[in-house]
């Protein structure tokens, strides 16, 4: 054995017994509250999104530090998303990786929650969903590669907290864990707040109008160009907005949600139109004739059924 092998073996026994070291650990009763607390909603992203509970829960541990990080007591951001180019809600300013840098705020924790789901359905991390939903190492490893973290030792710490607090009981058994009553929204600290609670349907995040909202108002309150937004929401400015209505920030989706299902009809009301039902589902108007094979000259009436999906 020559001498530059005999080093990197060394090297290799060190750097194996000081990651034992470090992941070495009893459990945290700060670790388990904040499973008790949120283990629940982390099932319901599973339901909602395929995504592994263990893998939503081990990720909120470890990004937040059981919620104890500024992050998340100051803007309910667990997951340590940062704004990207399409965010549109609250930030928080949150010194990070040498500098000061923009991350995501929340009304609440589900809301982080639920953007983590959004942020992992990106082209970016799609070879993950083609994982078995037991497969928690599988994910572990795979979110490392895709990139979500630098940190060389971050698919084995996942690994070690789901194993530890035996979470990937939940992904076999998700029945088992009380249902989730929301908490109270609170209001976040050093935040820029806008007057209308951010939200996402079918995917894509929108608001609802209050009944006092224009398009030039809203434009101006999420810093959206009015073209993009009428754009957006497949409207010209003489659209009215009514109370209520979900207005989108980013482009619809080409069908509905898929909870909805294939055998899912949408019963058409009284006054409803192919725009108000494209708007309801987050659909493109075009494709929802589309969906169900009908010409640009049809106009529902009360009792019609349409696809959605």
């Amino acid at each position: 054995m020559n001498r530059n092998t005999l080093i990197r073996l060394l090297l290799c026994v060190v750097l194996s017994s000081v990651a034992n070291i470090t992941f070495a650990q009893t459990k945290s009763a700060a670790f388990q509250e904040y499973i008790n607390k949120y283990k629940a909603i982390a099932v319901e992203q599973m339901e909602l999104h395929g995504i592994p509970a263990s893998i939503t829960l081990a990720q909120g541990l470890l990004e937040s530090g059981a919620g104890s990080s500024e992050l998340a007591k100051k803007s309910n951001n667990h997951f340590g998303i940062k704004c990207g180019s399409n965010w549109f809600g609250p930030t928080h300013t949150h010194f990070d990786d040498g500098r000061n840098e923009c991350f995501r705020a929340y009304d609440n924790v589900r809301a982080s929650y639920e953007d983590h789901s959004q942020f992992l359905k990106k082209e970016r991390y799609a070879r993950l969903f083609r994982l078995s939903i037991l497969d928690y190492k599988g994910w572990a490893r795979g979110l490392k590669a895709c990139g979500y973290a630098t940190s060389p030792t971050y698919a084995d710490r996942l690994i070690q907290i789901i194993e530890l607090y035996e979470l990937n009981k939940l992904d076999r058994d998700p029945k088992a864990v009380a249902v989730y009553v929301p908490e109270p929204e609170r209001p976040v600290v050093n935040v820029v707040m806008n007057t209308h609670t951010l939200m996402t349907n079918n995917g894509v995040m929108c608001i609802k109008a209050n009944g006092q909202d224009t398009w030039d108002s809203i434009a101006k309150e999420f810093a959206v160009p009015k073209y993009k937004l009428l754009e957006y929401n497949e409207a010209v400015e003489q659209v009215e907005i009514n109370p209520g209505d979900y207005i989108y920030l980013q482009k619809k989706q080409k069908k509905g949600d898929k909870h909805y299902g294939k055998d899912y009809w949408h019963h058409v009301r009284q006054g409803e139109s192919m725009y108000s039902i494209a708007q309801l589902y987050g659909i493109r108007i075009a494709n929802l004739y589309k969906l169900n094979f009908r010409d640009p000259d049809y106009v529902p009436v009360a009792g019609d059924l349409l696809r959605i999906r």
